[in-house]
């Protein structure tokens, strides 16, 4: 299963998918590191990931192919001590390791991601930190080093609207999946990634993402794929809140706009279908459809996956581990 992680994140869900007490294990991480992880500490989307791994069996495994989140900082430095690095990296690594303890309380006081030591340190002291790792770290130091660097990169980017961050983040993901496709090439995918990243050719946002690269691939070693989006017509979604911090639930209701592909969906289906029952939409069947008499977003649809699902209404998870829960 491929999943909107980061690799280090993946590791940490892996080692802890089958416990007994997964949720309690995930919660404790958690709270060690605040938003060092995103969609997998939420206890929908974690249960999915264990229901999974009970079904196909002990070879199971996560890929995270992601950009780490933006709390992750003071896990990549435990890693990269317990790696056994020189006394030159492991000088400067502990000094960032304490400038990372007080960004994280800073965060947690004012709930900003902006006051996450990724965010706040500068250049100038990771390059010199860089510097010593390189020296006497070691390959795994250096790796998670990185990694760490590659993760504010494309934050930073997004954050100042500078560079192509959103290429370099489906470029990363692509050379993390290739890796993998190198150790494990028989290995069969069920990937779940944001509607955007999933996209055969240029997806709205103008990137050629990972599911184009997939798509290809599989084209080019003549197997099978497909891409399938799911959406909810209705209900809530869990948005971001702050450092730490449990989800906060927002509406939405696509069956209220013009021209949103969910309010077509639910306005063709037949009219004794129960108000329960999920909707597949076979995109695949309207490629011989005169695409440019449809809306835009009918005509990126149809381009973009071989299947459409819509849900009549969806509820907002939680996550796990938040410092303000009851």
């Amino acid at each position: 299963m491929v999943v909107e992680i980061g690799p280090e994140a993946a590791g940490v869900v892996n080692a802890r998918l089958r416990a007994p007490n997964r949720e309690q294990q995930i919660s404790d991480f958690m709270r060690a590191h605040p938003d060092a992880m995103a969609f997998l500490n939420g206890r929908d989307e974690g249960q999915t990931a264990a229901d999974c791994a009970g079904l196909a069996g002990p070879n199971f495994k996560l890929w995270g192919l992601d950009q780490e989140f933006f709390g992750v900082s003071g896990y990549l430095f435990e890693q990269m001590l317990a790696a056994g690095p020189g006394p030159l990296a492991s000088a400067q690594i502990k000094a960032l390791a304490e400038q990372e303890r007080a960004a994280t309380q800073a965060a947690l006081a004012s709930g900003s991601p902006f006051d996450l030591f990724l965010l706040k340190v500068t250049d100038a002291t990771l390059d010199q930190a860089g510097t010593a790792i390189d020296q006497d770290g070691g390959e795994r130091a250096k790796a998670l080093f990185a990694a760490l660097r590659e993760t504010r990169a494309i934050y930073q980017g997004s954050r100042t609207r500078t560079g192509d961050s959103n290429g370099r983040r489906a470029r990363l993901m692509k050379r993390t999946l290739a890796a993998h496709f190198a150790e494990a090439p028989q290995a069969r995918l069920l990937m779940k990634f944001g509607a955007y990243h999933l996209y055969k050719g240029y997806n709205p946002l103008g990137q050629r993402d990972l599911g184009n690269f997939v798509a290809e691939r599989a084209d080019g070693e003549g197997v099978k794929s497909l891409n399938l989006i799911v959406a909810g017509a209705k209900g809530a979604l869990g948005g971001y809140a702050g450092v730490g911090r449990q989800v906060t639930a927002k509406t939405f209701d696509g069956t209220t706009k013009d021209g949103d592909w969910r309010k077509d969906v639910m306005l063709a289906r037949p009219s004794n279908a129960p108000a329960s029952d999920w909707f597949v939409v076979d995109l695949r069947q309207l490629r011989s459809a005169d695409l440019e008499a449809l809306t835009p977003e009918w005509r990126a649809l149809i381009r973009g996956y071989d299947l459409a699902v819509v849900a009549p209404e969806l509820s907002a998870s939680t996550v796990l581990g938040a410092r303000d829960a009851p």
